[in-house]
């Protein structure tokens, strides 16, 4: 259990560009049948087929239990070897992202609640483990939409020392190396415990940094939005003074225009009066 997705694509007939890797166009028609994808299908395949093995005659004989630890490996060994592949060839297709992770920890829960049933492998062992895997996973799904978490150093060791254990395990050992098995396990156990508690914090940290960017985001939305607003309505206002000038002229014109005819009007009747006093003063003479 790696934590890389491995996919697969490349059915295009596109051959690899020197350095190993294709290029873009062969990467955009991916095609679920590919090396990496395969790998994946063998895996999952693996994992009835090492149950039935494990199982086989009363799940106590050494040559079935081998053949149950040769599957076992396998599946391990594939699960390197379709990543690596994945990464190197940029092999990506959905049923690889999903595919993947399921087949990993398939055989791995397949193994553990197997050896658990046979008395093998204590409960408690089986459950840490489970419960971590599980718990990563949806951790994972809770902070996608911020960030990826990344595979560290210790989850693969973890994964290394995870599929070593229980591969001793499978097999039928005594004596110095039974012992030897539970101290690997214990081991597995710690770094599975260690990781799955840095997972934890690395969780938390991105999903503080994501809603952390999205409120900044929307506060710079919201001042864009008042800036475009504050522009629109001072373009307004400016139109409107702009308008007021002509208007305003138009109106003193007339207020003008207006004073003038009644100041003629005015004129007219003081003319008037003053003929009608002196033609007043000649008729009393």
């Amino acid at each position: 259990m790696t934590g890389v997705p491995a996919s697969a694509a490349g059915g295009s007939g596109a051959k690899p560009v020197r350095g190993g890797k294709l290029g873009t166009a062969a990467v955009n028609q991916a095609s679920l049948w590919n090396i990496a994808n395969i790998l994946t299908m063998v895996r999952l395949l693996l994992v009835p087929g090492f149950v039935l093995l494990l199982f086989h005659n009363g799940g106590y004989d050494p040559a079935w239990r081998s053949f149950a630890w040769a599957a076992f490996a396998i599946a391990m060994i594939t699960d390197l070897f379709d990543g690596h592949l994945a990464r190197t060839y940029n092999l990506v297709t959905d049923f690889g992202k999903i595919a993947d992770p399921i087949a990993d920890k398939a055989i791995m829960g397949a193994a553990l609640v197997s050896l658990s049933i046979l008395g093998d492998l204590p409960w408690w062992i089986t459950g840490v483990i489970i419960a971590r895997e599980l718990g990563i996973t949806l951790m994972r799904f809770w902070v996608i939409r911020h960030a990826v978490i990344p595979a560290s150093r210790g989850g693969k060791l973890k994964t290394l020392a995870q599929g070593t254990a229980v591969g001793m395990y499978v097999l039928a050992l005594t004596g110095p190396l039974a012992t030897l098995r539970f101290w690997v396990m214990m081991v597995a156990v710690v770094l599975t415990v260690v990781t799955g508690l840095d997972y934890v914090r690395q969780a938390v940290v991105l999903r503080r940094k994501g809603l952390a960017a999205e409120r900044a985001a929307a506060v710079e939305r919201a001042a864009e939005a008042t800036e475009e607003a504050l522009r629109a309505a001072a373009g307004t206002t400016v139109g409107a003074g702009a308008a007021s000038g002509p208007v305003a002229g138009s109106v003193a014109g007339t207020t003008d225009v207006r004073g003038g005819v009644t100041d003629v009007r005015g004129a007219g009747a003081d003319v008037r009066g003053t003929a009608e006093a002196r033609d007043a003063a000649e008729a009393e003479r």
